[in-house]
């Protein structure tokens, strides 16, 4: 992912959250989740929106989840998420594997979704 990835060394979480449907207002993929917090005045969250959407239809069994960081502000203060975009990447199970703030590039994505799967 781009700047601000958060780890415990090994890509995870260090909260250790697992996010499920009704956290996310939406189903969970097979293989992985894309979880973006925009805002709607946000011009990096329009493109990420777009690379994470295409990310979603290349990868079968990956789902793309975007979450209003204004509507949901107890997740967002949960999770500790300070600015947008954010994305979360999920396994299968919605454990949080990797964590990053700012536009994502493509290939970053894609390698994001290798420890998740």
């Amino acid at each position: 992912m781009s700047e601000a990835v958060r780890e415990d060394g090994n890509g995870a979480d260090p909260e250790g959250h697992r996010l499920g449907p009704a956290d996310l207002g939406a189903e969970l993929g097979e293989r992985a989740t894309l979880v973006q917090f925009s805002s709607a005045f946000c011009q990096p969250c329009r493109a990420t929106r777009r690379t994470l959407a295409e990310v979603a239809r290349m990868v079968d069994g990956v789902a793309h989840v975007e979450i209003d960081a204004e509507d949901r502000l107890g997740l967002v203060r949960a999770l500790d998420i300070v600015r947008t975009p954010t994305v979360l990447v999920l396994d299968g199970t919605g454990r949080i594997v990797r964590r990053a703030a700012g536009q994502p590039r493509k290939a970053d994505v894609i390698v994001a979704l290798g420890h998740a799967m």
